[in-house]
């Protein structure tokens, strides 16, 4: 065995949080950004996917645009819709899952408009299929009985408009062969109508200033998105303000349920 002796060996950098202290190796540098974004895009990508789901299936934001639903829901108003209970869309197969129960009357509703799906509407549910339904002087009757309805509110009590746009209640006239001709349907005379199979008949709280179904017909089941759960956001809209979302908080209103 040779005595030679041993060739000195370089000592180890010491290590500072880890690393030598002379800086990173060359290798572990360069992938540290990579690890970073992988790490970053696996986040967000979560996060995406969390959204679609919750948004498709649970819950749905919606702002109220107008005052047809006052004074349940007030123009500023921003409501979380639950889309679970009645059997959320699955998205693009046209498909729903199982509903926790079907609408019923005087549910308060978010819907696409029949007449342009690109828009959501909310109102009240006040028919269901098979119920006969009418108005005489601004008082709801369903299958003949006078409504008592504890939120309805009338801001043009005085006025009665009548117009070609409720013509089409003719076809669903309750004794058509009696009213065929005779039949001068107005806001708050009307019917009796009976609701068709797999649709259902909304009305606005406001019911002198809302465009509901005694102007356009019935909303088809298919159409129905969900309930409102709560206002989680309310604001006075103000024209002169840019950010009246700020100052014209109702801080009162944040949390109510909405029925």
């Amino acid at each position: 065995m040779s005595d030679a002796p041993m060739p000195p060996v370089a000592p180890e950098p010491p290590l500072i949080g880890g690393e030598p202290a002379y800086g990173p190796t060359p290798r572990r540098g360069l992938w540290r950004p990579v690890r970073m974004l992988w790490n970053w895009t696996k986040s967000m990508t979560m996060a995406l996917l969390l959204f679609i789901v919750v948004r498709s299936f649970l819950v749905q934001a919606f702002k109220i645009p107008s005052g047809s639903m006052e004074t349940t829901l007030l123009v500023g108003d921003f409501l979380l819709v639950n889309k679970l209970v009645y059997g959320a869309e699955v998205p693009f197969t046209g498909k729903r899952l199982p509903a926790v129960r079907a609408p019923k009357r005087g549910d308060v509703i978010v819907f696409q408009f029949p007449e342009d799906p690109t828009v959501d509407f909310v109102k009240r549910l006040v028919g269901v299929p098979g119920d006969t339904l009418g108005m005489v002087d601004g008082v709801l009757r369903l299958n003949g009985t006078p409504q008592k309805e504890r939120y309805v509110t009338h801001s043009e009590p005085g006025s009665d408009p009548s117009g070609d746009e409720f013509r089409w209640q003719q076809e669903f006239l309750a004794r058509p062969a009696q009213a065929s001709d005779t039949y001068h349907p107005s806001r708050n005379n009307w019917g009796p109508i009976v609701v068709s199979p797999a649709h259902y008949f909304v009305l606005g709280d406001n019911r002198d200033n809302s465009l509901d179904s005694r102007y356009w017909g019935f909303v088809p089941d298919s159409m129905v998105h969900g309930t409102p759960i709560l206002v989680y956001f309310s604001y006075v809209p103000d024209s002169t303000s840019p950010v009246a979302f700020l100052t014209h908080v109702r801080w009162g209103r944040l949390g109510t349920r909405v029925h």
